[in-house]
């Protein structure tokens, strides 16, 4: 099953989208936001799977032609938004890169930071940035919406609780990230709002994709027009989803609706490409003492999508370029 919200008011018209992502089906008179399904999905889930089939059977009534410029992201805010780092060739890079090695504890201790979560943006939404100094990147990455998850729950148990997977723009102001670190507060700053898939899904859409927790095909990003990536988001996951959800519900309880993300897709194979700019401009500071690709700039345009094995979209697309904020306090 996919689904999907259509822009309207702040929590979204939730839809039920095609299997090949033709059609889109209103389902708002059922249960009006995708949120709403999430809090009653026992008995919510049922009945969207009825239409979903309806829709993909071409049994539906009311069905309109999909059109990601009118969706929301799935969740178009949502009660949390936890982002792990999964990818553990990535921080070595990242820390490689300013000579510091990689403690032994994050082989057994994911990283994981809180973002913001009450203004999530459209997949096809302009990235808005107030200064190009910012250093803007995208971070592609893969992501799952739980239930209502128990605290101290263990990664075994948690991965039933993975109720839809959707894709992730994670964009990063790298250049102001140092600065709050520094504080030793975390990022706020330096993770403005973030970006989702047009559509979620349910794990058995991806059939034998969906292994251990892991969504085990290339995510594939294009900078500009030109390929920029297709690392495997299943190979050299240290941490799987079910992983990252056991490590936020240490101390707390996750509750419907919540969001935990992968962290950066990354594979050791460099001939795979990149996720992001911050891991290419790594390597080139390991190896040429400097980074000599730029941070993205106004009028940069990004595409973040995952295809099956025939070639179709799975998710639908992250289609964004960045753009000048020029908003209040800014002219």
């Amino acid at each position: 099953m996919k689904l999907a919200s259509l822009r309207h008011g702040r929590d979204g018209r939730l839809c039920i989208v095609s299997r090949d992502l033709s059609r889109m089906l209103p389902v708002d008179s059922l249960c009006p936001t995708l949120q709403m399904a999430l809090d009653s999905w026992a008995t919510m889930a049922p009945k969207l799977q009825a239409l979903s089939d309806a829709l993909n059977g071409g049994n539906a009534s009311g069905a309109i032609a999909y059109d990601p410029d009118k969706l929301a992201a799935p969740l178009p805010r949502a009660y949390q938004w936890c982002d792990g780092s999964a990818y553990l060739n990535h921080v070595e890079l990242v820390r490689k890169a300013r000579g510091a090695q990689m403690p032994p504890e994050f082989l057994h201790d994911p990283l994981m930071y809180q973002g913001g979560s009450d203004d999530f943006l459209p997949p096809t939404a302009d990235i808005p940035v107030a200064d190009e100094a910012y250093g803007i990147d995208m971070e592609g990455e893969v992501a799952a919406i739980v239930d209502d998850v128990p605290m101290g729950i263990s990664p075994k148990d948690a991965a039933a609780h993975i109720k839809l997977l959707m894709l992730v723009n994670d964009v990063s102001l790298r250049n102001l990230i140092p600065g709050e670190l520094a504080k030793g507060f975390g990022f706020f700053h330096g993770k403005p709002s973030t970006a989702f898939s047009p559509v979620a899904i349910t794990p058995d859409e991806l059939g034998t994709a969906w292994k251990d927790a892991k969504v085990c095909r290339p995510l594939v990003t294009h900078l500009n027009g030109k390929l920029f990536g297709q690392p495997d988001a299943g190979a050299d996951m240290q941490f799987s989803l079910a992983d990252l959800i056991a490590h936020a519900a240490k101390t707390r309880n996750l509750r419907a609706g919540c969001i935990v993300g992968s962290g950066t897709v990354s594979n050791r194979d460099a001939s795979k490409g990149f996720s992001c700019l911050a891991e290419i401009r790594m390597i080139e500071t390991i190896n040429e003492g400097k980074p000599k690709t730029p941070f993205m700039k106004f009028g940069d345009h990004v595409r973040i999508e995952m295809f099956d094995t025939d070639g179709k979209s799975i998710f639908g697309a992250i289609d964004q370029t960045v753009v000048k904020y020029t908003g209040p306090n800014l002219s």
